[in-house]
């Protein structure tokens, strides 16, 4: 009998797949493209959240044990995404801890964002009392925004790592040198289409103001969301919002509150942020780098099946970075097409967007590929 020996790398990947297949029922029955909508929950998240309520029903709320379960919340995303515990704040969606930023900024201020833009970041600001300006998004962004700069001057440069509706993807690279060339312009960015793709280090980044809803990319589920502000930033920014859980003790005065608690007035959700705690666990059991690793090949892949049928746009075509998020620029009955074969994706911009997470795979975009070769 002749024994075939299996290189190493493509029997861990075999391992780390069929892991997936349990990890995630969810892709067992369809072809889930849509992270960028709403990730899929882990077994082990949800594992987790059925016996945090059980705990709750038969033995009532212990409020020491559910603090400390915000805590290691805060403490994982201190460590996995490399910023400081003070530097962290938890809240249960972006717009909120964003729209809590913006009320701790001066008013009349410029700001800067990118036309198209999620609505989560452009209209609190454009619904606030800001001098507003805009960069076109186009296959040369960062000339687009260096060009926006030396115009307008901003005091404040607003904007998604990742584009909602495009996937295109801002060089971080650029952002540094941006930086380096503004240091008194604040960076704030919205990381939710980004946070969980690939390896992040805060403290290493321009941005001074990060924050990201996390049921997308990083698998938490609804109702959790983190705020990273470095501490250059919170002494420009202060924040209004304030109750009992921003003290330390019953004693303490609101004075004496910490600039990341000002996020998180009253009773927090231990499930939700539990959820992100045991979320950030899962991701390090794998690796970012392998999933980033993963993610990257796929994209790439993908791309590459996308211009074999002329369905991206030539700001998505023509540029070196991207994202795993794609729009193609289809009829839209090929939406309820895609639907009738159990690939799941969503209609947006005009087009059908398709995301690729670490769960899907290339049999994944061939499928897709080979049902929208049936319908253009």
């Amino acid at each position: 009998m002749t024994i075939v020996k299996i290189p190493k790398f493509e029997y861990l990947t075999y391992l780390f797949m069929q892991d997936l297949q349990d990890e995630f029922p969810a892709i067992q029955n369809q072809t889930y493209l849509n992270t960028a909508s709403s990730g899929l929950i882990p077994r082990s998240v949800f594992d987790w959240r059925k016996q945090h309520e059980i705990d709750l029903f038969h033995n009532g709320a212990d409020f020491e044990i559910r603090n400390q379960i915000s805590e290691h919340a805060r403490a994982s995303v201190s460590r996995f995404f490399d910023a400081r515990i003070d530097e962290v704040a938890l809240a249960p969606n972006f717009s909120l801890g964003f729209n809590t930023i913006l009320e701790g900024l001066p008013k009349g201020q410029k700001v800067l964002m990118i036309e198209d833009d999620y609505p989560s970041l452009l209209w609190p600001i454009e619904t606030r009392d800001f001098k507003v300006c805009y960069a076109c998004i186009s296959e040369t962004l960062e000339d687009a925004i260096l060009q926006a700069f030396e115009n307008h001057r901003p005091d404040v440069f607003v904007f998604s790592i990742v584009q909602w509706l495009s996937g295109i993807k801002i060089d971080l690279s650029f952002l540094k040198e941006l930086k380096s060339k503004y240091p008194q312009v604040l960076f704030m960015a919205d990381g939710t289409q980004y946070l969980g793709t690939e390896y992040f280090s805060f403290k290493d980044n321009a941005i001074d103001v990060l924050g990201a809803s996390c049921y997308k990319w990083i698998l938490a589920g609804f109702g959790n969301a983190l705020m990273m502000v470095k501490h250059q930033a919170q002494e420009r920014i202060v924040p209004a919002t304030i109750g009992f859980n921003s003290a330390a003790t019953f004693d303490s005065k609101a004075t004496d509150t910490a600039f990341v608690k000002y996020f998180e007035p009253g009773h927090q959700d231990s499930l939700n942020f539990g959820s992100l705690h045991q979320a950030i666990l899962h991701t390090e059991r794998y690796g970012i780098n392998a999933i980033s690793k993963k993610i990257a090949s796929l994209s790439s892949y993908a791309k590459e099946c996308f211009v074999a049928l002329d369905v991206l746009d030539n700001a998505t075509r023509n540029r070196k970075i991207h994202s795993s998020i794609f729009n193609l620029k289809v009829d839209l009955k090929l939406f309820k097409e895609l639907k009738s074969k159990a690939i799941v994706c969503s209609p947006r911009g005009g087009g059908l967007r398709v995301s690729f997470h670490y769960y899907n795979t290339k049999e994944d975009i061939d499928l897709l590929f080979e049902t929208m070769k049936l319908y253009l």
